[in-house]
């Protein structure tokens, strides 16, 4: 991928272009996190704010899609959550259930645009591509595609098999919010500690009466043993720097 193909995307002049980067250092609350970076699309499709990337590790949740809430076994799932000291959550997107803990790193990609409808597509496939490059640098056999019986199935999450583990696991997956004058696009990385997130998926698919493979929930460092979320997000941001101009900025400046 090159720059032009990043500002094609974005509608934007690679030349004037830059993306500020910030580190959000706690969690905000399980709701308060999801909740804030739909704020700051709003702030963005207002002009408050430019090109924005925010990067947290989250407190213990599960994302229900919101065909999950019409399946009968839906509040014996959100039970199965807290059971296992996670937060039920519905998300405004599709899809279904995803489980994150402190060991992933939740990265939120905001942008101003004018024509925001027009690359809604087209931005699965990009960023799906930008995440399997940053892994591939840490030595993760990554790639992009739905695999057999993955949880909260997509045609775009990023999948990986490596020296600790030869099947292919699913380590990030991707949603999109889009609106009139700017995209919110959010992915997930699983990095480390897959354990308790396999086993909060596993009984919640099992009250929801969906059927996945347990064994395609994994993490980073499963693959790849001794990576950790620094090395993940240091990893990605040197990804993104191959492609657009980065700024670091206080996570304080956006008024959390």
């Amino acid at each position: 991928m090159t720059t032009g193909e990043l500002s094609n995307m974005h509608h934007a002049d690679p030349g004037t272009r830059t993306l500020t980067v910030v580190r959000q250092e706690l969690s905000l609350g399980a709701g308060r996190d999801l909740e804030f970076g739909l704020e700051l699309l709003g702030r963005a499709r207002s002009g408050d704010i430019g090109p924005t990337l925010r990067l947290y590790r989250p407190a213990p949740t599960v994302a229900f899609g919101q065909r999950d809430t019409r399946l009968p076994g839906f509040e014996a799932a959100e039970q199965a959550c807290r059971d296992n000291g996670f937060e039920p959550l519905v998300r405004r997107a599709g899809g279904r259930a995803a489980a994150y803990h402190q060991g992933t790193l939740v990265v939120d990609h905001i942008e101003p645009d004018a024509d925001a409808i027009a690359g809604s597509k087209s931005r699965f496939g990009y960023f799906g591509e930008l995440f399997a490059d940053a892994l591939r640098s840490l030595g993760v056999h990554a790639a992009v595609g739905e695999i057999p019986g993955e949880y909260c199935p997509g045609e775009f999450s990023v999948h990986g098999s490596g020296p600790g583990n030869p099947g292919q696991v699913k380590l990030v997956g991707t949603a999109q919010r889009v609106v009139a004058g700017g995209w919110l696009f959010s992915s997930v990385i699983v990095v480390e500690n897959s354990a308790p997130i396999r086993k909060v998926l596993t009984d919640t698919y099992a009250a929801l009466g969906l059927d996945w493979d347990p064994a395609t929930a994994g993490a980073v460092d499963d693959l790849v043993p001794g990576v950790d979320v620094a090395a993940v997000e240091a990893a990605l941001l040197a990804t993104y720097a191959g492609h657009t101009a980065l700024e670091m900025a206080p996570f304080s400046g956006l008024g959390a």
